[in-house]
C-alpha cells in the first residue's frame, strides 16, 4: 500500500498531538516517573583531572558520594 505525499493544504490542515489526540496526551503525561518536589539542578564546572579521575575510580554512585562529602562540608560551615 502506498502512502500518498502530503500537500502543503495537508499541513496546514495539521494540528499538534495533544490538540488532534487529548485524550491519549493525557494518558502519556502520566507515563515515567512523576514530578518530585525538589528536583536536583544540573550544575557544570571544571575540575582537576586527577580529581575527576579519582573520584570516578571510587566506582558507581560516585555522583550520591561527593553530593554527601558538598553536604557535609556546608552544614560544617567549610565551603
Amino acid at each position: 500500500m502506498d502512502v500518498p505525499e502530503l500537500t502543503d493544504e495537508d499541513f496546514a490542515q495539521a494540528k499538534p498531538f495533544k490538540e488532534a489526540f487529548p485524550e491519549q496526551y493525557r494518558a502519556w503525561k502520566k507515563l515515567g516517573r512523576p514530578p518530585i518536589e525538589s528536583p536536583k539542578v544540573h550544575i557544570g564546572f571544571r575540575l582537576a583531572a586527577d580529581v575527576v579521575k579519582g573520584v570516578r575510580a571510587t566506582g558507581p554512585g560516585y555522583n550520591a558520594r561527593v553530593e554527601r562529602v558538598l553536604r557535609q562540608a556546608l552544614e560544617k560551615g567549610e565551603l
